[in-house]
């Protein structure tokens, strides 16, 4: 999903999740719906949890300190959260580092949508073909 540079990513996780598409090795419809969610501490919100609970989606998401801090005031229980999942995350981050490697990309220099986008899918293209 492309947004405007200043917007947070968080306000789209939902679409892009909706967008997922997966397709099967055999015949049927692609699957929709991942089994787990890792995401940083921007996506912990109560409403993104809700959301993925609907769905029946497993969210391994750090809690931001004043998140925590407001659960004991409450007396609400932690969310669960398991570190040995959560540092499989970096695959992810790397990638993104590596996107911004490509002054174009961290800068958005290119304002047009169309034009950006396109220079993503170049340089993620290259990466996976250098890899």
């Amino acid at each position: 999903m492309l947004t405007g540079g200043n917007r947070n990513d968080c306000t789209q996780a939902e679409a892009v999740i909706d967008a997922i598409r997966v397709a099967r090795s055999g015949p049927g419809r692609p699957r929709v719906r991942p089994d787990r969610v890792v995401a940083g501490k921007g996506y912990s919100a109560r409403s993104f949890r809700a959301y993925l609970r609907r769905r029946g989606t497993k969210a391994t998401i750090a809690e931001r300190v004043d998140q925590l801090a407001g659960r004991a005031r409450r007396g609400e229980r932690r969310c669960g959260f398991d570190k040995t999942v959560h540092r499989r995350r970096n695959v992810v981050e790397r990638c993104f580092h590596r996107l911004e490697q490509w002054r174009g990309i961290a800068t958005r220099y290119d304002k047009h949508p169309n034009r950006y986008q396109a220079a993503i899918t170049l340089a993620s293209t290259l990466i996976w073909l250098d890899t």
